[in-house]
């Protein structure tokens, strides 16, 4: 386990688990929990190139909250002086953590134990999978102070459940339950509370006993899939395919569906 005040990152074997703690504070972000969740990126990202390679992420927060989203008490100011930069506040941080997290190679799943409100909200819905226990709710809160979703969430709300949804949990800013998330689409799963880490950890060491070379291959064309016309997304398919089948994992498959037993995939 790491060392940070803000988070705790174990690695264990092939899956990691990211969790954030200001659970005083409903893990909502601030300048430090950014600092850290950039040095914990590097240690994954480190993490992919070692021997026994990391090949699943877990992200979940501590106490009874996902994540509520940014510290308002750090933007408190003189009102005397300018307002503060937030569009240069999402380049340095905001942008950079959901574009990594997009980036990695190995399915991330999100864990929502609570409220997830704000950019909160948005960092899960930039995860691959999101597990939330039936407690849990989703809260587009943007509007509440006179903003505008960031984190991804008008580029993800759209995709996920349609522009008129999307609109209506921004403009409104009412809290959407897990049961009501599941329904429209917005999530993959929701579990009882009690049931939420031993499901994401289950979820997660399954899919990191898979063949994540292929799984990182499926999110590079999903990413691309809504901006492609058919033609070109063809031929990224084609172009991925061959990718996959050069892979040890591609021949391994092969080999235990031929054999009539279950392939064992080293991820590679």
């Amino acid at each position: 386990m790491n060392s940070y005040e803000t988070l705790t990152l174990e690695l264990d074997a092939a899956v990691a688990v990211l969790t954030l703690r200001r659970p005083a504070k409903l893990n909502s972000f601030t300048e430090q929990m950014h600092e850290e969740l950039r040095a914990a990126f590097d240690a994954i990202e480190a993490a992919l190139q070692a021997p026994q390679a990391l090949r699943a992420l877990v992200i979940t927060g501590a106490g009874r909250a996902f994540c509520a989203g940014q510290d308002l008490s750090e933007r408190r100011r003189d009102p005397q002086q300018p307002p503060p930069d937030l569009g240069q506040s999402l380049r340095v941080n905001f942008n950079p953590l959901v574009a990594r997290l997009a980036a990695l190679p190995i399915p991330v799943i999100a864990a929502v134990n609570g409220v997830a409100a704000g950019s909160g909200a948005n960092l899960a819905l930039a995860c691959d999978l999101v597990l939330a226990a039936r407690s849990a709710t989703f809260l587009q809160s943007f509007s509440r102070v006179g903003l505008i979703p960031d984190a991804g969430g008008t580029w993800s709300l759209p995709r996920h459940i349609g522009m008129a949804r999307a609109k209506g949990l921004t403009f409104l800013g009412e809290p959407l339950s897990a049961e009501q998330a599941l329904q429209w689409g917005l999530i993959w799963q929701v579990v009882e509370d009690a049931q939420l880490m031993p499901a994401a950890l289950g979820l997660a060491r399954r899919l990191a006993g898979g063949a994540t070379r292929s799984f990182a291959l499926q999110k590079r064309a999903y990413a691309s899939s809504l901006q492609n016309a058919l033609t070109a997304q063809l031929e990224l398919e084609a172009q991925l395919q061959a990718e996959a089948a050069a892979t040890v994992d591609y021949r391994e498959g092969v080999a235990g569906f031929l054999e009539r037993r279950e392939p064992v995939f080293g991820g590679r």
